[in-house]
């Protein structure tokens, strides 16, 4: 169901929920300036997040995404399209990753992404997700 632009599903449960985003920036260079041990905390950090978010049953997917210096950006110009290697933007955060979920409103959401563990070293983006 779609109200106001907004996509809308029932759970089991047959609450009303609303998909929303949680994109994650991240400085992907300080990565490489954790030790071994702080890496594997932070990778434990965001598995336990992302097993929170299934247990409570608003997990509906999540993606790491490859290294920004990988991206393509491709545009239209007078007709042709132009292929540029990079990200679209230079930046002192990069999109990392997302979290899709589904909660029954924006503050619910806004309290998720602040269990985000990017949020503690990066900030996590929250858009909730219109309907086509």
């Amino acid at each position: 169901m779609v109200v106001a632009g907004i996509v809308l599903a029932y759970n089991p449960l047959r609450r009303l929920l609303m998909e929303y985003i949680l994109m994650a920036y991240v400085q992907e260079g300080g990565w490489t300036n954790l030790t071994k041990a702080q890496q594997e905390q932070g990778m434990a950090a965001y598995m336990a997040y992302t097993q929170e978010l299934a247990k409570a049953g608003v997990l509906r997917g999540n993606k790491r995404l490859g290294p920004s210096s990988a991206a393509t950006t491709v545009r239209i110009a007078n007709g042709k399209s132009q292929v540029l290697d990079g990200p679209y933007a230079e930046s002192k955060e990069q999109l990392g990753g997302y979290y899709l979920i589904d909660v029954p409103d924006r503050d619910t959401a806004i309290s998720w992404a602040a269990k985000c563990p990017a949020a503690g070293h990066g900030i996590v983006e929250v858009r909730a997700l219109p309907g086509m």
